[in-house]
């Protein structure tokens, strides 16, 4: 079983470049994040003739936006207001007795400050809730997937000195990623098959004109798991060319391949 997450930011504008990539991947699952397009005008039979039977979305028009394409049956579908900013940053079905989670986390803006910088400060409050709200739920079958805005690891960024004061990987960013993942002692699932010492991106900026010869990327985008799945894991992927398509995300797919009892 195969699941995608994928921060596409437009999905009307790369519908294109997901069928393309659907077509070669052939993934079971697709978690998206910015599609950036309301509720009302979701492509959603353009979606379904992709191969995706069960469909779900909390869309906003032009910002964020979360969706989960499944050939599986969706049950239990929430859709939370984190922290009531009306922002539409979550989704969560479960499949089987699996419940997976979508969540696009703020960005942050630009200044790593609370006080001069309420996007900041919503960023940082944001993991808190996430916090919270998973510490109780011990023994529960769980997968978690998106775009966390967080690169925590010195081989997540392209210059762990360079990026200490860059939002997406400065200490107290780090510190609430950490906290977040002890409170099921989630396992992130592309550094279950990488080392921490290897370099490994799944977004490079617009602004590079080569992003994947200059390779200065960012881990943003992750997929954990809680022990109870670990035995279900198999490999794990993220598609760095997909950085150099036609009209690309600034953000790439990553996948984890589970077992086909994954969901049973």
């Amino acid at each position: 079983m195969k699941l995608v997450s994928w921060n596409i930011n437009s999905l009307r504008l790369r519908l294109p470049l997901l069928k393309k990539f659907v077509t070669q991947a052939n993934p079971d699952v697709v978690c998206l994040q910015e599609i950036k397009v309301s509720d009302l005008e979701f492509p959603l039979l353009e979606v379904r003739s992709l191969g995706f039977e069960f469909v779900e979305f909390s869309g906003e028009k032009s910002y964020n936006g979360v969706a989960i394409l499944s050939k599986f049956p969706l049950r239990e579908v929430s859709k939370i207001d984190v922290l009531n900013y009306g922002h539409k940053r979550h989704i969560s079905a479960k499949i089987g007795d699996v419940t997976l989670h979508n969540f696009y986390v703020p960005a942050g803006g630009d200044i790593p400050d609370v006080v001069t910088n309420d996007k900041f400060d919503h960023k940082l409050k944001f993991v808190d809730w996430m916090s919270d709200f998973f510490a109780p739920q011990k023994h529960k079958r769980i997968i978690i997937t998106g775009d966390m805005n967080i690169a925590p690891l010195s081989q997540d960024v392209w210059s762990h000195k360079q990026l200490l004061t860059v939002v997406s990987h400065t200490p107290i960013e780090v510190e609430k990623m950490v906290r977040l993942q002890e409170t099921l002692g989630w396992i992130d699932t592309h550094r279950h098959f990488v080392d921490a010492q290897e370099k490994l991106y799944s977004w490079w900026s617009y602004r590079a004109r080569d992003p994947l010869g200059a390779d200065r990327g960012r881990r943003l985008d992750h997929i954990w798991v809680t022990p109870n799945l670990k035995s279900h894991l198999r490999s794990a992927g993220i598609y760095r060319d997909w950085r150099s398509e036609k009209q690309p995300s600034d953000h790439v797919p990553v996948e984890v391949v589970f077992d086909e009892k994954i969901f049973a």
